[in-house]
Order: C-alpha cells, then structure tokens, then sequence
C-alpha cells in the first residue's frame, strides 16, 4: 500500500528543528536540513580517524565509499557502481572536465545561461582568454529549450555539452533526459548534466543513458547530508586522462613503481586528492536512513507537491506579498518542476530581508526568491507559515 503523502518526518530532523524553534526554514533547495542520524555519523568519522590513523583511507576508500556507491547508484538505477566518484565539491568535477578539452584550439563549449555558478563563472571567465569558446542557449522560453540547445549543439559541434536537470534559477526540470542525451551524444564528446537540484527531488532513472552522459551531484540538497559529499558518474570510455589530475586517481598502485601518469579504467580515473571523508559518512547515514524508511526521490517529490500546491491554494484564497500565481516562473500546474517554487519580482530582494527578519529563510537570486520545501516539512509546517506570513 503507497504511503500518503505528506509525510511527517519532522521528528528524523529533531536536532536541526530544535536549534532554533521559532525559525521557518523555506530553504531546502539551498541548505537542506540534515536527519538526526548523520549526528552519530558525524561523530563515527571522527572516531574511526582516531582508531585507524594512518590506516583511515583504506576504510574511508574501502569500505565507507563502495557502501555509499552502491546506494547512489541504486536510485539512479546506473548499471555500475564503479562509473561513481566522489569529490568534495562539484567545481571539482567541472574544472576536471574542463581539462579535457583540445589543445591546438578552444575547448568549444554549449550549456545553457542557467547554469550555477561553479560553472558559469568558470567557463565566463575561460572564455575571457579564448581558452573555451563558450555558447549559451537562453534556458527561456521553457517549452522549446531541448530543441534550441540540440540545435546549437548541432551549429556548433562542441567538445562539451553541460546542461542543468533542474535549473537553479527558476526550478524549471528537463523531465525527459534521455531525449536530450539522444540529441546531444556522440563519440568523444562530453555531455554533462549537472543534477544538483535533480537528485533525489525528482525519480531519476540514468540507466538508458549510463554509457554516454556525465552526471553531477552531492549532498547539500535533498540528499540531505551537507557539504562535503559530491559525486559524478563517468560514463566509460570518455576522458580517459583528464589533466586536472589529483593522485588518488591511482589510489590503488601507490605501492608500487610509478611510471609515468597511470590512471583507474573506471570513474575513479576522476579522482582528486585528499578531502574531509566526514561528508560521506554523512551521505551513507542518510541513504541507510532512506532506505530503512523505504523513502526513494518519487515518494520525495511527491510529498513536496502536495506542500507546494497547499500553499498556493492558500495564496490563491488570500494571496499576500510577492506570493501570486502570476509571479510563479514555473506555474504550479507544469509537472516539470523540481522541489521550490520561484517567484519574479522586482522586489525580490527586499522580499527576502523582510521575511528574514521575521524568522523566515528563503533565498533570492537577483528578481526571483526561491520558496523550497523539503522533507522535514509537514503540513502543520505550511500552516505555520501562512500563519506568520498573514501577521506581518
């Protein structure tokens, strides 16, 4: 029997919840709140480092990471633990991808201007030296953007096609990834799709597309378990050798004679170097903890829906502020949507300082303040808000 929806998970977040009561944190998008059992995983890191000492890596590499490869690829349905990397952030991974390219031209590069920061200003900044040449399709209109980026990727035939699953932005998701990789794909070229804002907000199945797309994301959002724990399929075969190389990326011959730059046959072939190993720690609690609770990123998006749409029934009866369906960018009835709601105003940014005030944490990104649920909201959590919202 499916489980209803809304969930009530408030008390698996007692820790983050109790800190401060009074506080109404609309944010999950940005800084998810983490269950109660990363605590205890958190402190298991520091222990193991104090048990093991110099012998930690083999038990964080050996044991921490296969367990939380294994889950990772479990609800992205990948063929392969082992296509699976971790990293400490994804600007990492970018800037190893972005090492990937030519050298005897400009990396040619196409992605859209929606993309966040770890890439848009990298790649800006690369394309100010003609290092890159970089292409941006304008992420709106929405309805016609998988067609103008395959025709841009067509145009420009580039070495690298980097593409957000949900945009960070306006919450607008490409619902139909396959599609796209069909569009896009072909030999040798990078094609990247950056799921920071996907994974675990909305099903995602990369089992279609496993051999020919990279896949980016981590734990500070809806995986729940903060910063720290990122990661990144890598379909076999595509850049064997990135020269943005950090010397875990032959973890497993450090023993013997080196001779020349060896690299792993596998994702590890992505790996950087030393990193605070406490993330993944994190990162498997909260998947043991999902899994305990037969809680996957369909039951997630679900319960988050029915958030959302409880709210906007509320403005809809009384609307207040900036909160209007007319200012929605992704209008409530577009099920290609990921996990907040994004609503356009000019005054967006004295919005956020007056809810901020009151005890209420959203975000702004320029005209558009971001309202995100997560699941360690309830009903009675929407209420509150509302609530408080009519009391200003």
């Amino acid at each position: 029997m499916a489980r209803p929806v809304p969930l009530d998970l408030a008390g698996a977040f007692s820790r983050f919840r109790g800190a401060d009561p009074e506080r109404l944190h609309f944010a999950a998008h940005s800084h998810h709140f983490w269950p109660d059992v990363t605590e205890a995983a958190q402190q298991l890191a520091w222990a193991d480092a104090a048990r093991l000492a110099d012998d930690k890596w083999d038990h964080v590499l050996g044991e921490v990471w296969p367990a939380v490869r294994v889950m990772l690829a479990r609800h992205l349905n990948l063929p392969d633990p082992a296509t699976l990397v971790p990293a400490p952030n994804t600007f990492e991974f970018v800037n190893r991808l972005l090492s990937c390219g030519p050298l005897d031209r400009p990396m040619r590069v196409v992605t859209s201007d929606g993309e966040f920061h770890s890439f848009r200003r990298q790649t800006e900044r690369l394309k100010e030296d003609g290092i890159i040449a970089l292409t941006q399709v304008p992420a709106e209109p929405f309805a016609t953007f998988a067609t103008r980026l395959a025709a841009a990727v067509k145009e420009e035939a580039p070495d690298l096609v980097f593409v957000s699953q949900v945009f960070f932005n306006s919450g607008f998701a490409l619902t139909d990834l396959e599609a796209l990789v069909d569009q896009v794909a072909a030999p040798e070229r990078l094609v990247v799709i950056d799921g920071y804002h996907g994974f675990m907000a909305r099903p995602t199945d990369l089992s279609r597309i496993a051999t020919r797309a990279f896949y980016i994301a981590g734990g500070y959002k809806y995986a729940m378990a903060g910063e720290g724990a990122c990661f990144m399929h890598c379909p076999p075969g595509f850049a064997p050798r990135p020269r943005n190389t950090g010397w875990y990326a032959s973890f497993g011959n450090l023993a013997g004679v080196q001779t020349g730059v060896p690299y792993a046959e596998d994702g590890w072939r992505f790996m950087g170097a030393t990193f605070d190993p406490s993330g993944l720690y994190r990162l498997r609690a909260v998947l043991e903890w999902l899994a305990s609770e037969e809680i996957d990123a369909a039951l997630i998006h679900a319960h988050v829906e029915v958030l959302q749409q409880q709210f906007m029934a509320a403005m809809a009866e009384k609307s207040w502020g900036l909160f209007t369906a007319d200012n929605l960018v992704v209008p409530l009835d577009n099920p290609a949507r990921g996990n907040f709601l994004t609503f356009q105003s000019a005054d967006a940014g004295a919005w956020y300082d007056r809810l901020h005030a009151a005890g209420i944490v959203t975000d702004v990104r320029g005209d558009r303040l971001r309202l995100g649920f997560g699941l360690y909201h309830t009903a009675a959590d929407v209420e509150r808000l509302l609530t408080r919202l009519r009391s200003l």
